[in-house]
């Protein structure tokens, strides 16, 4: 009886070890709860919203180009543009490429830059998205964002239709070739149709594979545009405003002084000319006789 009474407590140990391992399986981590419900940060969803994009799943057959310009501190554009470029290394040559990278001066010594990528298309938006936020994170701002789109699937399935009938063309064309009878001047002109349709094959095939690589991979340029002048003020330089306002109205003030000195120097000069001839001698002779009063025969002088 002792015996039967402790497989009966064991058994009922054992239901109850089941059970609350089924109800830990059952209740997810909070910790995971947590992290999948938390709102991204304010910055990542600002930059999702000022990202362009289309799922590919929405349009398929469009090719994207995507097109950011940023400004930036001179200073910082150099290291934005590397932590770009470490960023599509990171995601490996299948899903990023760096296609081209240029960084210069112009003459009066403002910093232009711009990085060109092919990118997988399901995650061009989200590349550009971190890119916001990256240029964010260095005092930046997005100045401009672009993204067109080309309807290429349209223009492969278009191709294929005019290769289809130029393979039954030239199907026809060589089959009148192995036919007896035929001139020279008309097998020449066969000849010389086959070869223009062939030649129109190959172009067709090449407009389909460039296609095809188009809609394979997005296009992303990020175009990256210094503010000028002292660097470190953030987002608006007050001494490089300050000195474009004084250039600016010195110039407006010069222009004027200049306009109205053309409007009134001649007059200025032909005044000048008359006060000086006024002036003169023989015109002062002239008014100091017209000015003299003139006695008459006989008459005495007043005392």
């Amino acid at each position: 009886m002792q015996y039967k009474l402790l497989a009966g407590a064991m058994a009922l140990a054992l239901i109850g070890c089941a059970q609350e391992k089924a109800a830990d399986e059952a209740v997810p981590d909070a910790a995971s709860v947590a992290t999948e419900s938390a709102p991204a940060p304010a910055a990542e969803r600002a930059a999702d919203a000022a990202t362009p994009g289309i799922a590919p799943t929405v349009a398929p057959g469009v090719a994207f180009d995507y097109a950011y310009s940023f400004r930036l501190d001179d200073d910082k554009i150099s290291q934005v543009q590397q932590d770009h470029a470490a960023a599509c290394e990171l995601l490996g040559v299948a899903r990023c490429r760096i296609v081209d990278v240029r960084y210069g001066l112009d003459d009066n010594k403002n910093v232009s830059a711009q990085t060109q990528f092919k990118l997988d298309p399901g995650i061009a938006r989200r590349f550009g998205a971190d890119a916001i936020t990256s240029v964010e994170k260095a005092e930046g701002v997005l100045a401009e964002a672009n993204v067109a789109g080309e309807d290429v699937g349209s223009q492969i399935t278009a191709s294929q239709q005019r290769s289809a009938g130029n393979a039954a063309e030239i199907e026809r064309i060589e089959a009148r070739l192995q036919q007896r009878g035929l001139g020279q001047a008309e097998r020449a002109e066969l000849r010389g149709q086959l070869a223009a349709l062939q030649g129109q094959q190959n172009d067709e095939v090449t407009e389909r594979r460039s296609g095809e690589a188009r809609i394979a991979s997005t296009s992303v340029v990020f175009n990256y545009l210094g503010n000028g002048g002292l660097p470190g003020i953030g987002h608006d330089n007050v001494f490089s405003t300050a000195w474009d306002t004084f250039l600016r109205s010195g110039s407006t003030a010069l222009s004027i002084i200049l306009t109205l000195g053309a409007a009134i120097l001649p007059w200025g000069i032909v005044l000048a000319l008359v006060i000086f001839l006024w002036r003169s001698g023989p015109l002062r002779r002239a008014r100091q006789r017209w000015n003299t009063p003139k006695r008459t025969e006989g008459s005495q002088p007043l005392v």
